[in-house]
């Protein structure tokens, strides 16, 4: 499971995005950030986000609420796809 773990305080550095940006994305519920023996680490699982989320504030100048309500905005229209298709395949059951 250490190999699922990245360290922030490396990541933060490697790609040159400050620590109190992971803590800003942390507290609005973003990603989650473990700690283990007083040493914060993301998860592999959430970098693509991360880096979505960072190009977000860095590049396009978004805050955070911005991000979480796009956040929010994108999870609806994913979850709104989803019904659309499983309602497409129940109505081809009635097809001639």
């Amino acid at each position: 499971m250490q190999t699922d773990l990245i360290i922030v305080s490396e990541y933060c550095q490697k790609c040159h995005i400050e620590p109190s940006f992971i803590v800003l994305l942390e507290e609005e519920g973003l990603i989650d950030v473990d700690v283990q023996e007083g040493e914060r680490y993301l998860l592999a699982s959430q970098l693509r986000d991360l880096e979505r989320y960072a190009r977000m504030y860095y590049d396009l100048s978004i805050n955070i609420e911005g991000i979480g309500a796009i956040h929010h905005l994108l999870d609806r229209v994913r979850n709104l796809q989803d019904e659309v298709r499983s309602l497409r395949s129940q109505l081809r059951m009635y097809e001639p």
